[in-house]
């Protein structure tokens, strides 16, 4: 028997909860994109066969990053369709050994949990192989997704998909963390389900369900942090997982740090960047390589990566800012923006309801309770906002979208609109004004 499964990573679907925002698994939350962050956690827990579910459009993506380390044995699968997990493993078997008795242990490269779950899942495993497991997490508030009914022995008995606030069977959540001992039977149930009547796209909980009637599942509970990136105002949770990494102050030899400048905490800058005088960055925070923090602004637990400017007297609080980013004389609050975003002087990402209630956020015609008291903008890719423009909490501006100068900003921009103000100039000459 192998050490470790065959691990199969989830990191295709449409990503289209997440816009205005592109590929969640290419990410960076410092240096590296999170998939290839994750591949590097995986291989340091002993894991060798590695199987990645991805789309057409981030298929090239993600075989480059696997090939960066070629000590795992990565296959990388295209799923053509957002079908659900289901499908994505279909797709993936023909990609696995045909004979019964293999192990999978199926994950999804958006879930950011500590070593410490993957760990207990194959410590438990071992110890018994002939048991399929699934980590569950206890949450007092609903989730939703996949719900675990468990048994006064400890044996799982059901997993119920979205069941609404006033069905949940309990408290404990389904982590897609899963280890199935029999990858023969677990696609032959998955086509059971697909040849079935209903058109659901949760064919791979359901086949799970109907598993548990006749094999021993049993729950590996997890206690620690879980970050899951499904909607684009996630991304600020897995931001403060890895800003909480950083230990100390990390300031690269070829970094420049006035005198006059304050860093404060635990701070990171990079290669090349520079930080003048009167400024201050206030961590946890990340300073990517030659990203400009100017005179008098203030950075504070947030991120900032590569080739940003942060004008003087700006202010960045926990937002996360990516790439080739302008902020002029600014304020970005609880933000998240996307590469090369021009956010002009006197701009503002409004964060804070008037009745201080929850931020909502459309997602795919739905408005959305986002969970956060304090939420801006989410801006996309090559989007530029002229002076002073103010968004309102929770709206999503589109790639390359234009908004013009004074705009008040209320609900979301689509890709490449252009919305402005129209001005009307009342002029009054002296003479009649007297």
């Amino acid at each position: 028997m192998n050490s470790t499964p065959i691990l199969i990573i989830l990191a295709g679907g449409a990503s289209s909860r997440m816009w205005p925002l592109r590929e969640k698994s290419l990410l960076r939350f410092g240096t590296e994109p999170l998939l290839f962050v994750q591949l590097r956690r995986y291989q340091a827990l002993g894991f060798h066969e590695i199987v990645i579910i991805s789309n057409p459009e981030n298929r090239a993506d993600i075989a480059a990053l696997a090939a960066q380390i070629p000590q795992l044995n990565v296959r990388v699968v295209v799923q053509h369709e957002a079908k659900g997990m289901g499908d994505a493993l279909l797709q993936a078997a023909p990609a696995l050994p045909s004979r019964p008795g293999i192990p999978l242990y199926i994950t999804q490269v958006h879930d950011v949990v500590d070593d410490q779950l993957h760990m207990d899942m194959l410590q438990a495993w071992r110890k018994d192989p002939s048991v399929s497991y699934i980590a569950g997490y206890e949450r007092k508030d609903y989730f939703p997704g996949g719900y675990l009914i468990v048994s006064p022995t400890g044996r799982l008995t059901g997993l119920i998909e979205k069941p609404g606030p006033e069905k949940k069977p309990g408290n404990l959540v389904n982590i897609v963390a899963h280890i199935h001992t029999d990858s023969a039977r677990l696609l032959e149930a998955i086509r059971a389900q697909y040849y079935a009547a209903e058109q659901a796209d949760d064919h791979y909980e359901r086949a799970i369900d109907n598993l548990m009637k006749n094999h021993v599942f049993r729950v590996v509970p997890y206690h620690g942090q879980w970050s899951a990136l499904k909607y684009p105002w996630q991304v600020l949770d897995v931001m403060n997982y890895y800003l909480n990494k950083i230990q100390g102050q990390h300031i690269a030899e070829s970094a420049f740090v006035a005198k006059t400048a304050s860093l404060v905490g635990d701070v990171y800058i990079g290669d090349q960047a520079r930080v003048f005088p009167g400024a201050a960055v206030v961590g946890p925070a990340y300073i990517g390589a030659h990203t400009v923090i100017g005179n008098n602004a203030l950075v504070r637990n947030s991120m900032v990566l590569n080739h940003c400017n942060v004008g003087f007297t700006t202010e960045v609080a926990r937002s996360y800012v990516s790439d080739h980013c302008d902020l002029h004389a600014c304020r970005v609050l609880d933000s998240v923006f996307a590469s090369n975003v021009n956010f002009s002087a006197g701009c503002t990402t409004a964060n804070l309801r008037i009745d201080r209630g929850h931020v909502s956020s459309v997602v795919k015609g739905e408005k959305l309770d986002t969970g956060r008291s304090k939420l801006g903008a989410v801006i996309g890719q090559g989007a530029f906002l002229a002076v002073d423009v103010m968004t309102m909490p929770g709206v999503k501006i589109g790639e390359q979208a234009q908004v013009g100068p004074g705009t008040h900003v209320h609900q979301d921009i689509l890709n490449g609109q252009r919305v402005y103000v129209k001005q009307e100039y009342i002029i009054v000459d002296p003479e009649q004004s007297s």
